[in-house]
């Protein structure tokens, strides 16, 4: 029972933070536009702020789809934890390793949804570059367990994702 209170604020703190992601979504869409509009000098969108309102359902869609590629991996950890001896051995380090996937796959989201590159092909994409994906969502998760820095993870992760997206991807999906 006592390894089960110990991950009680990891628990705790993901699933916060997977809902801060869904009410934060079309923000984080709108400031990667706007990153990425600073980084190339060219205009993503030029319908202004309708279209973001327009573009909520989809968005909204797309981090439910999020939710359902995350929630069986993450009950498969889960369930590694309560293996004696191997759980607490293996699962903080598989934990740590799926945390760091799966932040790559939420923030590097935003600029490919902005582009409406399907959720399986960007999948793929950051697949083929894991070193990068993973060295990032290790940033990302590392950054988050600092007090203060915390606070300011999120925005400043979506830039990071989205400077990656055009150093790394765009080229590919344009």
């Amino acid at each position: 029972m006592a390894f089960v209170s110990a991950y009680y604020p990891a628990t705790f703190s993901y699933f916060f933070s997977t809902l801060a992601n869904f009410i934060a979504a079309p923000f984080n869409g709108l400031l990667a536009e706007k990153v990425e509009e600073m980084l190339t000098g060219n205009k993503i969108n030029d319908e202004g702020l309708m279209s973001v309102v327009k573009d909520v359902p989809r968005i909204m869609a797309r981090e439910w789809r999020k939710l359902l590629y995350t929630l069986p991996k993450a009950i498969g950890l889960f369930l590694l934890l309560l293996i004696p001896a191997l759980g607490q051995t293996i699962g903080p380090f598989a934990w740590f390793i799926f945390t760091a996937w799966m932040l790559a796959i939420q923030y590097c989201d935003y600029p490919f949804d902005n582009h409406k590159v399907p959720f399986n092909d960007m999948r793929l994409s950051i697949k083929q570059k894991q070193g990068k994906a993973y060295g990032f969502g290790m940033l990302v998760s590392l950054f988050t367990a600092i007090p203060i820095l915390n606070l300011f993870i999120v925005p400043v992760s979506v830039c990071g994702a989205t400077a990656m997206w055009v150093q790394e991807f765009k080229q590919q999906h344009t």
